[in-house]
């Protein structure tokens, strides 16, 4: 259709080669609307007539209902609905449905409105899951347990704090995606090839009709940059390595090896041989598909590093990473969530492991910081104690006087003071003494867990919003559809 100048069709081969329909299947509805916006505008300023607007309004109404992925000799979707449109439409109108735009245009509008509302989902999908992570911390304020580095007790700390860690973790991404939504949320329909058009249009119509609070303003820009879309992609990689992060801990935890939840059988797999086996394949899973996202996100850089400005065909390469990127982000934290809600927490297993180590050393350290003792001089006491507990295989509450002596290295602390910081200690003293901002102590989390609440609470209202204004603008113009075909 669009090979004017030429005397031969495609190549059988070539044409295989060009296409993209296979996977344009994703943004047909949106092109059908972006024509439907494109064809009102070109009638409100009597580019063409209402009986002919009405045609094509038509034509593109019935293709909603019609099943557009088969097989088809056009390149590309915005092709294949065009010849639909004239086919039905007839070429006198259906022929106009292009006037003043380009494929160009086109196909960025296309995927803007896609990741709008990939955005918008991914959103929705976020604070449900923070949100069941403030509640399961919540309920776990009281689930004392080892906080690790290098995989190595460190401190004591709680369940609830862990997963506080990771609800910030995720308002992170939340907040990444919702300021990258303004950025995305502006229209290029109207730019044309690159240079825009001598034809008296109104992009600021367009772009209303469809929700956009703004447009791409300079044509060039506006049809070849995808900076957005690497931005977009980027950070749904960041937020799936949080995701794989988490999944590593929670595989982890789940062995019989620490047992520190179970995870319930709906989202666990056994072994083909071994029927004792619960697996975690969801969470390995969860592993493998970032390293797929990680790799979308460098197509996309290696794709659109070396172009001229202005469009060319390399960019119809990156629309897969963009769906299948959204895809998985967004099957990932659904199925995650829902795993969470299930989730068997073993606070004996958790408490057990906290006895047998050495997490309250830096406490110990810190009460005699606390009575004018150098820290540097406190941790090196500490630590032959820790030394000499472990030769004993013993807890540091086990060590007695005269082994304490042994260690000392500062004239003054005495023994029997030593003695009794060690045995008042116990991880509960540790928690309830721990009181700085964000810390992992009983008052902190008890405040972090209200404050997250609120944050909940606000990030919904915007993110209703947001999508309630798209459906809006969707729905006035399907009004305005109906009033034309009439």
């Amino acid at each position: 259709m669009y090979r004017s100048r030429f005397t031969e069709n495609l190549d059988v081969h070539t044409l295989d080669y060009l296409s993209s329909i296979s996977e344009d299947k994703e943004i047909t509805l949106y092109d059908i609307w972006g024509s439907q916006a494109h064809t009102i505008m070109l009638y409100e300023n009597k580019i063409i007539t209402k009986k002919d607007a009405a045609k094509i309004l038509s034509a593109l109404e019935k293709l909603k209902k019609e099943n557009l992925s088969v097989k088809s000799d056009s390149e590309d979707i915005h092709e294949l609905i065009e010849s639909l449109v004239i086919k039905k439409a007839g070429k006198q109108a259906g022929g106009k449905m292009h006037t003043a735009r380009s494929r160009n245009d086109q196909i960025s509008l296309d995927i803007r409105m896609k990741i709008r509302d990939d955005i918008n989902t991914l959103c929705s999908c976020l604070l449900d899951m923070i949100e069941t992570l403030v509640s399961l911390a919540e309920k776990n304020q009281d689930a004392i347990m080892p906080l690790y580095t290098h995989l190595q007790q460190a401190q004591v700390g709680v369940f609830s704090h862990y997963l506080l860690a990771y609800a910030d973790a995720l308002f992170r991404d939340l907040d990444r995606f919702y300021v990258t939504y303004g950025r995305v949320n502006e229209s290029p329909l109207g730019a044309g090839a690159i240079g825009g058009t001598s034809l008296p249009i109104d992009r600021q119509s367009t772009a209303k009709m469809l929700g956009f609070k703004g447009l791409v303003e300079n044509s060039i820009d506006a049809t070849g940059a995808r900076d957005f879309v690497a931005e977009y992609v980027g950070q749904v990689a960041i937020l799936m390595t949080n995701l794989s992060r988490f999944a590593e801990d929670f595989i982890l935890w789940s062995s019989s090896e620490f047992s520190f939840i179970e995870l319930s059988d709906k989202f666990a797999s056994t072994s083909s041989v071994m029927p004792q086996k619960k697996n975690p394949d969801i969470l390995e899973l969860t592993r493998g598909k970032t390293a797929q996202v990680i790799g979308y996100q460098m197509a996309i850089l290696s794709n659109i590093k070396g172009l001229p400005s202005g469009y060319s065909r390399d960019l119809q390469q990156i629309k897969i990473s963009i769906w299948a990127s959204s895809k998985i982000a967004i099957s990932t934290l659904l199925v995650i969530n829902a795993m969470l809600k299930t989730i068997k927490v073993n606070k004996q297993k958790m408490k057990k492991a906290i006895d047998s180590g050495y997490s309250i050393s830096l406490d110990v350290v810190e009460h005699l910081v606390k009575k004018g003792i150098p820290f540097r001089v406190a941790h090196t006491i500490v630590g032959k104690l820790v030394q000499a507990a472990s030769k004993s295989k013993t807890p540091l509450s086990a060590l007695s006087l005269s082994e304490i002596k042994k260690s000392l290295i500062d004239g003054r602390v005495e023994a029997k003071e030593l003695y009794k910081i060690i045995q008042g200690m116990t991880v509960h003293s540790s928690l309830n003494e721990r009181t700085s901002y964000g810390s992992s102590g009983k008052s902190e989390q008890k405040r972090m867990i209200l404050d997250r609440k609120k944050k909940i609470q606000a990030y919904r209202v915007g993110t209703t919003k947001r999508t309630n204004e798209v459906k809006t603008a969707f729905e006035n113009l399907a009004k305005k559809v109906k009033t034309l075909i009439k």
